[in-house]
């Protein structure tokens, strides 16, 4: 491939690993895609894939995702961890090699109204895609979430989806899309069921809170192991860093007399990130990726 794009889809769906399957298969056996990972979360209730491809082909294989999770997923008997939208809660389109953002701009306006049209599911863009200000931080746009989102776009003047009819699908709710930069998904899991103590740590750290730049943050409760977590999406690693962000909430954390029990990344992250980390902490100057023997390979 000469021209790769990745594409990052969360699908309300982590709890019947059929309905995943079948989501799943959209991205597999197909000329210029490839799929690289697909996680599930059962707490969060939510599946989300990392895919790569050649422009026009990732486009189709989206498309076909798309349908099948409005066909497999019901927004209305959801239940989970984490605020949702819709089926497809958010399709991020991002350049990897010999592209721009203005063409993962342009993938995904053509994947939205393809899929407007096919499936009449609205789509709003967002990030780099957004049509207006108030609409390229994701937090804002998810605001209400699927319970809250019929009366929210009754204000068409602020709320009128880019693509596809002025109201939700009545099981699939509405999806956000747009190109964005490389973010890594990561989360820090506490010992302690209090979710409201993730909770403060997470506006002591997200930016809409006063706290770091790059990174979004909220707090969760992990219901089968009994746990909160602080999750977090980190938008500009090279400005935010995994490090940074890992002890700040240890150190918060122990101002509630908790500790951290370890942390998690959700699909993939670029080396450099891990690279940024090792030098943090084993104090090693002047690493390169390069060095790393996977690399070379």
């Amino acid at each position: 491939m000469d021209r790769i794009i990745e594409c990052v889809p969360n699908f309300s769906e982590g709890r019947d690993l059929d309905k995943i399957e079948k989501i799943v298969d959209s991205f597999r056996g197909k000329e210029g895609v490839k799929l690289l990972d697909y996680t599930s979360d059962k707490d969060h209730n939510r599946s989300v894939v990392t895919v790569i491809g050649e422009p026009e082909p990732l486009r189709d294989a989206m498309v076909e995702a798309i349908g099948k999770a409005v066909e497999l997923i019901d927004m209305t008997k959801h239940e989970g961890q984490h605020p949702r939208m819709g089926c497809v809660d958010v399709i991020p389109f991002i350049p990897i090699r010999g592209v721009t953002v203005e063409d993962a701009d342009r993938i995904a306006k053509e994947t939205a109204a393809a899929a407007s049209e096919k499936f009449g599911q609205p789509f709003f863009l967002y990030e780099k895609s957004a049509s207006a200000p108030h609409r390229e931080n994701l937090a804002k746009v998810r605001q209400g979430q699927f319970e809250g989102m019929a009366e929210k776009m009754k204000d068409q003047e602020m709320w009128k989806p880019d693509f596809g009819p002025d109201t939700i699908h009545p099981t699939g709710g509405v999806t956000a899309i747009g190109a964005r930069m490389p973010l890594i998904a990561y989360n820090i899991n506490l010992d302690t069921p209090q979710v409201e103590i993730a909770q403060k740590i997470a506006d002591r750290i997200r930016h809409l809170k006063g706290g770091f730049r790059y990174c979004k943050a909220m707090g969760v409760m992990l219901e089968d192991r009994g746990i909160a977590q602080v999750s977090m999406n980190l938008t500009d690693y090279t400005k935010t860093a995994v490090y940074t962000v890992f002890e700040t909430v240890r150190m918060e954390a122990r101002r509630y007399g908790v500790n951290v029990l370890g942390s998690e990344v959700v699909g993939l992250i670029p080396v450099q990130a891990m690279v940024d980390c090792a030098e943090y902490y084993l104090g090693i100057e002047n690493f390169d990726p390069g060095q790393v023997l996977e690399t070379r390979l």
